[in-house]
């Protein structure tokens, strides 16, 4: 049995009614009931994991349109992230990315050939994404 599999039914011990999304590269997946679920809710293609498990699931960049879906039908979802082992809410996952890829941007700004039409631009730029996160955090 995968180390994915058993995390996946430890989970569903806890908490049956909550379907768990684990990421994996540059998907996000569902498996075994909450796959064969799903797959027919969300029309994703149901392939398998194994044998006996099957699996389902959507691209990264399209988290957003799906777990609005989810919880606008009114299903609790929660993203496991393999790296760490914790558990986060969806918009918790997707706030703490888009907090990681704006000081990813930051990190990488090279400051000493700027001209100052793009250091305004910039700061423009810079200025719109925080007033993007704040309004993120307060919802």
């Amino acid at each position: 049995m995968s180390k994915l599999y058993e995390k996946y039914l430890s989970l569903k011990k806890q908490d049956y009614s909550t379907l768990y999304l684990f990421k994996s590269g540059i998907f996000y997946l569902f498996l075994d009931e909450d796959a064969k679920k799903m797959s027919t809710y969300l029309n994703l293609k149901l392939t398998n994991l194994n044998e006996k498990i099957v699996k389902c699931g959507f691209p990264v960049n399209t988290l957003e349109k799906y777990s609005t879906l989810l919880k606008d039908n009114g299903y609790s979802v929660k993203i496991v992230n393999r790296q760490d082992e914790q558990l986060h809410s969806v918009s918790n996952y997707i706030l703490n990315s888009d907090v990681k890829n704006f000081i990813q941007k930051l990190s990488n700004i090279d400051s000493e050939h700027l001209s100052i039409r793009e250091a305004y631009l910039l700061l423009d730029d810079i200025k719109k994404q925080a007033q993007s996160l704040i309004k993120n955090v307060e919802n």
